[in-house]
């Protein structure tokens, strides 16, 4: 098999990105490429919970359960899909002390290790191109656990430890703004603008890029997804807004992707300028909508200040 370059195998590894991003999956096809064309055939979703459960049974684990995509009936079904298990166990230190039993799952080709809480975790990238994220959990924190997901689905539970738990699925829907909430998001988006573009000057480009991508344009995707609630009600967006454009038409998602080339200096100036006529429209819009104010005036200056400071706009 041909190895992967350390860069990749970082830029993985590290989970510095969402799990639906674009990045996230094009990692992801390329190590699933280097598995088909080693001739590794991928196992099928029967046999991963086969072996889930019978490693389960070997260790003797208390109860089972799956959260994440698998467990949600609307999300797209595709070989990306991870396998996100818990044990819940009575002897967390006992098993941790020799994780040989992990071989059981097949053979990984990465992995990581995290200590969350009263919880261990271990994410695993198979040579065949399968994902099990594997939460091992002490039975007396099964709540703490619980109320990190938005759903699971309990697997085998002999026992009735979920029994006094409900999935909590709406945990990323969107409900409908109210004018504070409206009026706090133009406002940080318009303030932190400010920092962009600082950074832009600078040639600051990784802060730029940070405080556009991270903050400027995820209050863009929620004036999109209070749009969309003002219209539906209360909306499930999924994680990180994966579902947000299946709301919208077509020309809006393909407008929002315009945004995210943050190659080089021209192409941050160029989507920062973009995502503030972006979402001076949308906030006009939602504004006429709804009657909730809207400091049309500052949002003006802003755009003006940007481009008065930005070269070559």
């Amino acid at each position: 098999m041909q190895k992967l370059s350390m860069e990749f195998v970082k830029e993985f590894d590290n989970e510095k990105v969402p799990a639906d991003s674009p990045l996230y999956r094009h990692v992801l096809y390329r190590i699933k490429s280097f598995t088909k064309k080693a001739g590794i055939p991928m196992r099928t979703e029967p046999k991963m919970f086969d072996v889930i459960l019978q490693t389960a049974k070997a260790l003797q684990v208390e109860a089972v359960a799956m959260s994440g995509s698998r467990t949600n009936p609307k999300a797209p079904k595709d070989e990306f899909q991870d396998y996100d298990v818990l044990y819940i166990v009575e002897d967390l230190d006992g098993l941790i002390a020799d994780l040989a039993w992990l071989e059981g799952f097949g053979k990984r080709m990465i992995e990581q290790h995290v200590l969350l809480d009263h919880r261990r975790l271990y994410l695993m990238l198979f040579e065949d191109g399968n994902r099990i994220d594997l939460t091992l959990c002490p039975k007396e924190y099964i709540k703490e656990w619980v109320d990190s997901e938005a759903d699971f689905t309990v697997l085998d539970d002999p026992q009735g430890l979920f029994a006094p738990y409900t999935p909590t699925p709406k945990r990323y829907w969107t409900a409908p703004a109210s004018a504070t909430d409206f009026d706090k998001s133009c406002n940080e988006f318009w303030w932190v603008s400010a920092y962009v573009v600082k950074g832009i000057h600078r040639n600051h480009l990784v802060y730029a890029t940070d405080h556009l991508y991270g903050i400027c344009q995820q209050e863009l995707l929620k004036l999109l997804a209070w749009q969309v609630a003002a219209e539906k009600g209360t909306v499930d967006v999924g994680k990180n807004y994966k579902y947000l454009f299946q709301h919208l038409p077509a020309e809006k998602e393909k407008e929002y992707t315009a945004l995210l080339d943050f190659s080089d200096r021209k192409r941050i100036t160029k989507s920062l300028l973009a995502t503030m006529h972006f979402f001076h429209k949308e906030a006009q819009a939602f504004s006429l909508k709804t009657g909730f104010h809207y400091d049309k005036e500052t949002a003006e200056k802003m755009i003006e200040y940007a481009e008065a400071r930005l070269p070559n706009h």
